[in-house]
Formats: structure tokens, sequence, C-alpha cells
């Protein structure tokens, strides 16, 4: 068996997709990859791979107005690529899950490469 780089294994992975799925799921795939089509969207999860932030944290991080990245964060949520959760008056985002961050790190690293 060999190992790919990201952690997976490469082998059990191709035995999972001989057969190509079924359009609905290529569907919700092209949908999934089309939220990393955006400079903005990326910066905010880049941000929230070092940890959960509010609005106003990540309205500092990436340079943009409050309207802009609450938009983004929409879109980001619709996907389910962020989640939020409210303590008090604030609303807390993060990564959804750790394959959000392996994702943005994978693409990272296969750019840079």
């Amino acid at each position: 068996m060999i190992d790919c780089p990201c952690g997976c294994n490469r082998d059990a992975t191709t035995a999972l997709f001989q057969e190509m799925p079924d359009e609905e799921l290529l569907f919700d795939v092209a949908d999934l990859f089309k939220a990393f089509s955006d400079t903005t969207r990326i910066k905010i999860l880049f941000a929230l791979m070092g940890g959960d932030a509010s609005v106003n944290e990540i309205t500092a991080a990436v340079g943009c107005t409050q309207s802009a990245v609450s938009h983004q964060l929409r879109i980001l949520k619709q996907a389910r690529l962020v989640k939020a959760t409210r303590d008090g008056k604030n609303v807390i985002y993060s990564l959804s899950d750790n394959h959000v961050f392996t994702m943005l790190a994978q693409g990272i690293t296969h750019v840079c490469e």
C-alpha cells in the first residue's frame, strides 16, 4: 500500500471510486469547489485555520468590510465549510471540520509545489 502525502491510503481511496458517482453527488462536489473560487472566502477560511473568530476579528484579518465578510460567511455556511455558534451577542465562526482544514492546506501545498 502506498500512502498519499496527505495521510490517506491512495489504494483504499481509489477502491471507493471504481464507478462514476451519480449526477447529484457530482453536482454537490462541484458546488463545494465553487465555494473555494473567491479570494475573500479563501482568506476567511485561512484566518479560521488559526482558530475560531468573530466577524470583527475576521474582518480585521481579511481587510474587507464587515458587510463583505458577512456576505462571504453566509456562502461558506451554505457550503457547510464554516459553522457559527452564538456567544452572547457575538457570533463565533469556525471551520466545520478537519476536512476543510485539509482541503485548504492541500490546495496551498499544491499551488506552492
